[in-house]
């Protein structure tokens, strides 16, 4: 199998996403949230690139649609919810349709768009991604990254997914380099709040006020779910 890591959704090899499984990564904190959301019982999540975009779908979309996302890290005005995990709560998205936009993480989910399957990862579900992930063929893993830049927490994020699917397939992988720096990092960087909290986006949020995100967003498989894109909108897996 082969196994490839792009820091940034500008990197992606689009040649290389038809009849491969994407996994897209934007653990501060779309993906996060995303997987917070499913969990908790959002009917769907629609990710889309811009503020426009959100506001027109959700008109269409009808009264049970919420938008959510951020702009510089703070919710945008008019939005019913920001981009933290702890918003997505289940009294406030079970049965609910989201529209989301956001800084990076959502123009990675349309950056892997063309993939056979697209899952969405962070550290809250870790480990069942790496378990639902095919054991052979093809997967490209999408880092949003920070503004079209390198993020360690997405790419330590990244390497936890190569490590573990690489032990798990019988053959051994073909990794490009960007997977093999991946799992290096993800070998010498511990998740915690603190790391998070280090990293460029970490410290973005911390000078916004929203530095207790990180924490939330550091908790290990918190959820074992992966949420899955059929068609440009992320929810539940089928069957």
């Amino acid at each position: 199998m082969r196994i490839s890591v792009y820091f940034s959704p500008e990197e992606v090899e689009r040649s290389r996403l038809p009849g491969a499984a994407a996994v897209v990564i934007d653990v501060v904190r779309a993906t996060s949230c995303i997987v917070e959301a499913v969990a908790n019982g959002a009917r769907a999540v629609h990710p889309v690139v811009s503020v426009d975009e959100a506001f027109r779908l959700r008109a269409s979309l009808g009264a049970d649609t919420l938008l959510c996302g951020e702009r510089r890290g703070l919710r945008i005005d008019g939005f019913d919810l920001g981009n933290s995990p702890a918003e997505f709560s289940r009294a406030a998205v079970s049965g609910k349709r989201m529209v989301m936009t956001t800084t990076n993480g959502t123009r990675a989910f349309a950056a892997a768009a063309a993939a056979d399957h697209v899952f969405t990862a962070s550290f809250h579900n870790q480990s069942a991604v790496v378990a639902a992930l095919p054991s052979d063929g093809s997967v490209v893993v999408v880092c949003a990254g920070k503004e079209g830049r390198f993020s360690l927490d997405d790419t330590v994020c990244a390497g936890i997914v190569v490590r573990g699917l690489r032990d798990r397939v019988r053959e051994p992988a073909s990794l490009n380099d960007g997977a093999v720096a991946a799992a290096d990092l993800a070998g010498t960087h511990p998740v915690t709040g603190d790391m998070l909290a280090g990293t460029a986006a970490g410290r973005a949020l911390v000078d916004v006020g929203l530095g207790s995100d990180l924490a939330l967003c550091a908790r290990a498989d918190r959820h074992q779910i992966v949420p899955m894109m059929y068609d440009g909108v992320i929810k539940a897996p089928r069957g």
